[in-house]
């Protein structure tokens, strides 16, 4: 069973400042996939301790904001470049295999399903309440490809959006379909 976390305090400015450089190193350098020890150093903290400060600060691991990092980059760079392999090595990566994958993991589609538009995919969504407010769930059969929230629900709103980023994608309104996933995300 996952336990919860108490959001952190913030209790000394230099671990905050610690972290906004830790952050801003990464955002530098994600495209030389810096190993945890890389990172730690750069803060003056072991590897062990800037993990947990890490995690605790941001929600998520070093390892996944790299991940996050690199793979907003390379949905920036898809349309321009001139293959995965050429992409996946200036996006620092060893592969278009660890590019497809950091695609799929993350966005729930391939590069080339991304890079279309969504073409070909079959994207199933619904609107659901949650303790922060009303949230667009959209899926594909890979996982979550969008998850929004919604200051109203304003449901054409959302909607409207999910067709902007994936235009070519049939988007399928079955909240049946996505309130499990939302009753996983929110209510675990």
């Amino acid at each position: 069973m996952l336990t919860r976390q108490p959001f952190p305090m913030m209790t000394a400015p230099e671990t905050y400042q610690q972290m906004a450089q830790a952050i801003a190193y990464l955002r530098q350098h994600h495209r030389d996939q810096p190993d945890l020890k890389t990172i730690a150093a750069q803060v003056h903290l072991s590897e062990h301790h800037f993990q947990r400060r890490f995690t605790q600060w941001a929600g998520i691991s070093p390892k996944r904001f790299v991940q996050y990092l690199t793979l907003d980059y390379a949905k920036s760079k898809l349309a321009e470049s001139p293959s995965l392999l050429a992409l996946s090595a200036d996006a620092g990566l060893s592969s278009p295999g660890r590019l497809h994958d950091l695609f799929v993991t993350l966005e729930a589609m391939s590069p080339g399903e991304f890079k279309q538009g969504g073409q070909g995919l079959r994207i199933t969504y619904g609107l659901h309440g949650t303790p922060f407010g009303h949230c667009l769930v959209a899926t594909t059969t890979r996982g979550i490809c969008n998850l929004q929230f919604l200051e109203q629900a304003d449901r054409e709103l959302a909607v409207a959006e999910l067709r902007q980023h994936w235009p070519q994608a049939e988007l399928i309104l079955d909240g049946a379909a996505t309130e499990d996933v939302c009753d996983r995300l929110f209510w675990p």
